[in-house]
Protein backbone atom coordinates (compact mmCIF):
# COMPACT_ATOMS: atom_id res chain seq x y z
CA UNK A 1 0.00 0.00 0.00
CA UNK A 2 1.34 3.32 -0.84
CA UNK A 3 1.66 6.40 1.40
CA UNK A 4 -1.16 8.03 -0.04
CA UNK A 5 -3.44 5.41 -0.23
CA UNK A 6 -2.47 4.56 3.58
CA UNK A 7 -3.61 8.52 4.40
CA UNK A 8 -6.78 7.97 2.14
CA UNK A 9 -8.48 5.77 4.34
CA UNK A 10 -7.54 7.82 7.60
CA UNK A 11 -10.17 10.61 9.12
CA UNK A 12 -9.34 14.03 8.39
CA UNK A 13 -7.98 15.05 11.72
CA UNK A 14 -5.30 12.06 10.98
CA UNK A 15 -4.94 12.92 7.83
CA UNK A 16 -3.90 16.62 8.94
CA UNK A 17 -2.24 15.01 11.58
CA UNK A 18 0.00 13.37 9.36
CA UNK A 19 0.30 15.83 6.83
CA UNK A 20 1.54 18.06 9.23
CA UNK A 21 4.37 15.72 10.68
CA UNK A 22 5.52 15.08 7.20
CA UNK A 23 6.15 18.62 6.77
CA UNK A 24 8.09 18.95 9.77
CA UNK A 25 9.99 16.51 9.10
CA UNK A 26 10.54 17.18 6.01
CA UNK A 27 12.17 20.51 6.88
CA UNK A 28 13.80 19.29 9.89
CA UNK A 29 11.97 20.53 12.54
CA UNK A 30 11.63 17.53 14.48
CA UNK A 31 14.23 14.74 15.34
CA UNK A 32 13.38 11.49 13.51
CA UNK A 33 10.71 9.57 15.18
CA UNK A 34 9.41 12.26 17.44
CA UNK A 35 5.88 11.88 17.26
CA UNK A 36 6.31 7.66 17.96
CA UNK A 37 8.08 8.40 21.25
CA UNK A 38 6.00 11.15 22.14
CA UNK A 39 3.06 9.06 21.59
CA UNK A 40 4.55 6.19 23.98
CA UNK A 41 4.97 8.40 26.54
CA UNK A 42 1.55 9.40 26.26
CA UNK A 43 0.03 6.16 26.03
CA UNK A 44 2.34 4.57 29.03
CA UNK A 45 4.36 7.30 31.07
CA UNK A 46 1.56 10.21 30.96
CA UNK A 47 -1.82 8.72 33.83
CA UNK A 48 -3.58 9.78 36.67
CA UNK A 49 -2.57 6.93 38.53
CA UNK A 50 0.64 8.91 39.15
CA UNK A 51 -1.12 11.74 40.52
CA UNK A 52 -3.06 9.05 42.44
CA UNK A 53 0.32 7.79 44.01
CA UNK A 54 1.08 11.41 44.60
CA UNK A 55 -2.28 12.04 46.58
CA UNK A 56 -1.79 8.71 48.28
CA UNK A 57 1.69 9.95 49.67
CA UNK A 58 0.38 12.77 50.57
CA UNK A 59 -2.52 11.43 52.44
CA UNK A 60 0.26 9.08 54.11
CA UNK A 61 3.34 11.57 54.74
CA UNK A 62 2.35 14.63 56.13
CA UNK A 63 6.30 15.71 55.56
CA UNK A 64 5.81 14.82 51.72
CA UNK A 65 2.37 16.73 51.86
CA UNK A 66 4.20 19.76 53.16
CA UNK A 67 6.53 19.77 50.42
CA UNK A 68 3.91 19.09 47.63
CA UNK A 69 1.99 22.27 48.98
CA UNK A 70 4.94 24.00 48.98
CA UNK A 71 6.52 22.95 45.63
CA UNK A 72 4.17 20.08 43.96
CA UNK A 73 6.95 20.24 41.09
CA UNK A 74 10.19 18.94 42.79
CA UNK A 75 7.17 16.84 44.98
CA UNK A 76 5.93 14.72 42.20
CA UNK A 77 9.22 14.44 40.61
CA UNK A 78 10.45 12.97 43.88
CA UNK A 79 8.31 10.38 42.75
CA UNK A 80 9.00 9.84 39.06
CA UNK A 81 6.59 12.09 37.69
CA UNK A 82 8.23 14.99 35.38
CA UNK A 83 8.49 15.91 32.29
CA UNK A 84 6.81 18.22 29.56
CA UNK A 85 3.75 20.02 30.97
CA UNK A 86 4.83 18.79 34.74
CA UNK A 87 7.31 21.67 34.93
CA UNK A 88 5.15 24.44 37.04
CA UNK A 89 2.94 21.81 38.90
CA UNK A 90 1.03 23.71 42.05
CA UNK A 91 -1.17 21.70 44.46
CA UNK A 92 -4.52 22.91 45.52
CA UNK A 93 -5.50 21.58 49.08
CA UNK A 94 -9.49 20.74 48.85
CA UNK A 95 -10.68 21.48 52.69
CA UNK A 96 -13.70 20.91 54.75
CA UNK A 97 -14.83 24.38 53.80
CA UNK A 98 -13.27 24.73 50.04
CA UNK A 99 -13.18 22.55 46.95
CA UNK A 100 -10.92 23.11 43.70
CA UNK A 101 -11.89 22.96 40.69
CA UNK A 102 -9.06 23.06 37.31
CA UNK A 103 -10.26 24.33 34.10
CA UNK A 104 -8.06 25.81 31.34
CA UNK A 105 -10.37 28.23 29.46
CA UNK A 106 -8.18 28.87 26.35
CA UNK A 107 -7.32 25.05 25.25
CA UNK A 108 -6.81 22.09 27.47
CA UNK A 109 -3.93 22.16 29.41
CA UNK A 110 -3.34 20.12 32.38
CA UNK A 111 -0.15 18.51 34.11
CA UNK A 112 0.22 15.31 32.03
CA UNK A 113 2.80 13.81 34.03
CA UNK A 114 0.44 13.55 37.09
CA UNK A 115 -3.15 13.75 35.57
CA UNK A 116 -2.69 11.96 32.30
CA UNK A 117 -4.15 13.59 28.88
CA UNK A 118 -7.52 15.74 29.08
CA UNK A 119 -10.58 13.97 28.67
CA UNK A 120 -12.95 15.48 25.75
CA UNK A 121 -15.32 17.16 28.45
CA UNK A 122 -12.99 18.82 29.73
CA UNK A 123 -11.35 20.13 26.06
CA UNK A 124 -14.91 21.00 25.33
CA UNK A 125 -16.06 24.51 24.95
CA UNK A 126 -19.08 24.34 26.92
CA UNK A 127 -17.23 22.62 30.50
CA UNK A 128 -14.38 25.61 29.51
CA UNK A 129 -16.68 28.35 29.20
CA UNK A 130 -19.61 27.35 32.10
CA UNK A 131 -17.62 26.09 35.02
CA UNK A 132 -15.82 29.70 35.49
CA UNK A 133 -19.58 31.30 35.11
CA UNK A 134 -21.47 28.38 36.69
CA UNK A 135 -18.94 26.24 38.97
CA UNK A 136 -21.42 24.46 41.22
CA UNK A 137 -24.05 23.71 38.79
CA UNK A 138 -21.75 22.42 36.44
CA UNK A 139 -20.37 19.97 39.04
CA UNK A 140 -23.91 18.99 39.99
CA UNK A 141 -24.74 18.15 36.38
CA UNK A 142 -21.73 15.81 36.60
CA UNK A 143 -22.75 14.55 39.60
CA UNK A 144 -21.29 16.31 42.50
CA UNK A 145 -23.37 18.27 44.34
CA UNK A 146 -21.89 20.15 47.10
CA UNK A 147 -23.74 21.34 49.98
CA UNK A 148 -23.84 25.27 49.81
CA UNK A 149 -21.77 26.21 52.69
CA UNK A 150 -18.77 24.55 50.65
CA UNK A 151 -16.88 27.72 49.01
CA UNK A 152 -15.76 26.44 45.12
CA UNK A 153 -12.61 28.11 43.75
CA UNK A 154 -11.62 27.67 39.90
CA UNK A 155 -8.46 27.42 38.65
CA UNK A 156 -7.64 28.65 35.27
CA UNK A 157 -4.82 26.61 34.40
CA UNK A 158 -2.05 28.18 31.97
CA UNK A 159 1.27 27.11 30.41
CA UNK A 160 3.11 28.74 33.16
CA UNK A 161 0.78 27.19 36.41
CA UNK A 162 0.04 23.49 35.87
CA UNK A 163 -2.84 22.67 39.11
CA UNK A 164 -3.57 19.12 40.48
CA UNK A 165 -6.21 18.91 43.25
CA UNK A 166 -5.10 17.24 46.19
CA UNK A 167 -8.99 16.41 47.56
CA UNK A 168 -9.23 15.50 51.35
CA UNK A 169 -8.95 12.28 52.27
CA UNK A 170 -12.30 10.11 53.25
CA UNK A 171 -13.15 8.99 56.48
CA UNK A 172 -12.74 5.20 57.17
CA UNK A 173 -10.09 4.89 55.15
CA UNK A 174 -7.17 4.65 58.61
CA UNK A 175 -4.53 2.53 58.12
CA UNK A 176 -5.42 1.67 54.86
CA UNK A 177 -2.46 0.97 52.40
CA UNK A 178 -0.89 3.87 49.93
CA UNK A 179 -2.09 1.46 46.80
CA UNK A 180 -6.02 1.10 48.05
CA UNK A 181 -5.94 4.72 48.83
CA UNK A 182 -4.51 5.74 45.29
CA UNK A 183 -7.33 3.49 44.32
CA UNK A 184 -9.93 5.87 45.26
CA UNK A 185 -8.51 8.89 43.50
CA UNK A 186 -9.45 9.23 39.80
CA UNK A 187 -8.55 11.83 37.13
CA UNK A 188 -12.00 13.29 37.54
CA UNK A 189 -10.93 13.83 41.59
CA UNK A 190 -7.69 15.10 40.86
CA UNK A 191 -9.20 17.68 38.14
CA UNK A 192 -11.94 18.56 40.93
CA UNK A 193 -15.37 17.49 39.32
CA UNK A 194 -15.55 14.43 41.84
CA UNK A 195 -14.24 13.13 45.04
CA UNK A 196 -12.82 9.94 46.55
CA UNK A 197 -15.38 7.64 47.39
CA UNK A 198 -14.98 4.68 49.73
Amino acid sequence: MTDHQSTSNMAPKARRARALETALADKNLIPENYVEKITQIAEHKWDAKNGAMVVAEAWVDSEFRERLRTNATAACAELGFSGPQGEYIVALENTATLHNVIVCTLCSCTAWPVLGLPPDWYKSFEYRARVVRESRTVLREMGLDLPAEIEIRVWDTTAETRYMVLPCRPKGTEGWSKEALADLITQNVLIGVALPEV
